[in-house]
């Protein structure tokens, strides 16, 4: 098989093929509705970074709180069915808001209970779909598929902004959002034309089977803490881009609506370059990668932060958005593979909820900072503080391998008991010289 044909492999199967024409669609409708709220926001509040990072942590509160429960629910329940009630309630949801904007009866609450209530919507849809893939194309696959899925997300983000750009300063924010709203029924409709035959639905744990099955699951396996941990950290301190791309092109280099969708089309061509080097990989990755990856993405974040000029800043956003994407496919891909299926939407629902259930913390504290500091700090802290993590994992991993790499220590076995009818045996004679050597038990 050519180059080529691996790096497309999963589509071969039809199921997964509408699966990505339907999120193509509703991806980029979505990002359209991302720079369209945070335009309206921005507009709405005289470009207060406080607002904005209130919505931004309003949306992912519930995914938060709610996530674990949502990939409980899809290990429970078909994977395709939820899909499409939570597309459903999206949609409605974003043509709820059009319509309020579209008459001029949007208020700034009201934009607050819509990322709220999208934000519940998400703690389920998100899970469901992360594992969904899985089902689609198999084990076998799932690389591969996963960094399409990534590739098609990225695609997205950059027609979905660019788009959004042009259309709001043509027609204004409610188009936009009522183009959002009927993306929705691409996914809708790419679902039901699925054969469900095809869907290699993953065996079912007891019915009884909670989140805290999952839970300990994840904490039976050394090797999946590690890419945990490098992830919340990465995520709460780096990860803001939904704050910080707006504020750096709005307060720092002071771009108008058409320059605003170019600085996250930029961000999301980088990382759409990543998502396609991702196709070509099998098996799964290495600890060594993720750490790598993690420490690579905050030292570009860092110099994004320090960039002086507008162009060299879209040429910095490109490498933040590759790095961005190799570390989040790196340790999604080590997690994934790793655990087993009957616990994969629990444990995908932890990664969700530590990779975007971090966002209001994260998001609130970036906000702070910008204040404080400008919007060019919440680049330059994310960075230099996800490179830090990166730098304490590796630490970690390192000192943990050369505790393993310790043979346990042998003791001479006791004399056997003398003819003269000693009860108890002898202790193994270490010598003068090693009287006073301490014996550590081996890990």
């Amino acid at each position: 098989m050519s180059t080529a044909a691996r790096s497309v492999a999963s589509l071969r199967s039809r199921n997964f093929r509408l699966f990505v024409i339907g999120q193509i669609v509703s991806a980029a409708g979505t990002w359209m509705m991302v720079v369209s709220q945070d335009w309206l926001v921005l507009g709405m509040t005289d470009d207060s970074s406080t607002a904005l990072g209130t919505v931004t942590a309003l949306q992912f509160t519930p995914v938060l709180l709610l996530t674990l429960q949502g990939g409980r629910l899809a290990d429970r329940f078909d994977k395709r069915r939820l899909l499409t009630v939570t597309n459903v309630a999206s949609g409605a949801l974003a043509l709820i808001l059009a319509v309020l904007v579209l008459t001029g009866s949007a208020r700034l609450w009201a934009v607050y209970g819509f990322a709220f209530a999208l934000g519940l919507v998400n703690a389920v849809e998100i899970p469901t779909r992360m594992s969904f893939v899985g089902e689609l194309v198999g084990p076998e696959l799932l690389p591969n598929a996963s960094a399409l899925s990534a590739a098609y997300f990225n695609v997205a983000r950059i027609v979905g902004p660019a788009g959004a750009g042009l259309l709001i300063s043509v027609v204004g924010t409610g188009w936009v959002m009522l183009l959002n709203a009927g993306s929705y029924l691409a996914t809708v409709v790419a679902l039901r034309l699925m054969d469900p035959a095809r869907i290699r639905r993953a065996a079912r744990g007891p019915d009884k089977a909670g989140v805290r099955d999952g839970l300990r699951h994840v904490t039976r396996r050394a090797d999946l803490l590690v890419p945990f941990a490098l992830v919340a950290a990465v995520a709460v301190f780096g990860m803001n881009f939904q704050l910080t791309l707006p504020l750096l092109a709005k307060t720092v280099f002071h771009a108008d609506a058409s320059s605003f969708g170019l600085v996250t089309a930029a961000f999301a061509a980088g990382s759409l370059a990543a998502a396609f080097s991702g196709t070509l990989r099998r098996g799964r990755p290495s600890q060594r990668l993720v750490i790598g990856s993690a420490a690579v993405f905050g030292a570009a974040e860092a110099l994004t932060g320090w960039a002086p000029t507008y162009p060299s800043a879209i040429a910095l956003l490109f490498l933040t958005g590759f790095t961005t994407t190799h570390f989040a496919q790196a340790a999604n891909h080590r997690i994934q593979l790793g655990s087993d299926p009957r616990y994969r939407g629990r444990v995908l629902g932890l990664y969700t909820l530590i990779l975007q259930g971090s966002t209001p913390v994260g998001a609130l504290l970036v906000a702070r900072l910008s204040e404080l500091a400008g919007a060019r700090s919440g680049f330059v802290a994310g960075g230099l503080l996800s490179l830090g993590a990166a730098t304490v994992a590796a630490v970690f991993v390192a000192a943990r391998g050369r505790v393993r790499a310790i043979p346990p220590l042998r003791l001479p076995e006791p004399e056997p008991h003398s003819a003269h009818g000693d009860d108890e045996p002898r202790p193994p004679d270490l010598g003068p010289e090693r009287a006073d050597v301490r014996v550590e038990r081996a890990p």
